[in-house]
């Protein structure tokens, strides 16, 4: 019985990418506001929800 190949993720809805995070030394520690810790925060919780979306988008496919 032949495999049934999964569709490979397509190149105009590529997976998101995790932000990076700052190095310690990146932080100047005068308490700015917002800090680079602060602002790495804010985009990992946007990757996180665009990569949840991003699976859902995959698995739908899948599906059909």
């Amino acid at each position: 019985m032949p495999k049934l190949s999964r569709p490979e993720p397509s190149n105009d809805d590529p997976r998101p990418t995790p932000p990076q995070r700052p190095d310690e030394d990146d932080c100047c520690h005068s308490g700015c506001s917002p800090c680079v810790f602060e602002l790495y925060e804010e985009a990992l919780d946007r990757y996180e929800a665009a990569l949840e979306a991003w699976e859902a988008r995959q698995a739908a496919r899948r599906a059909h």
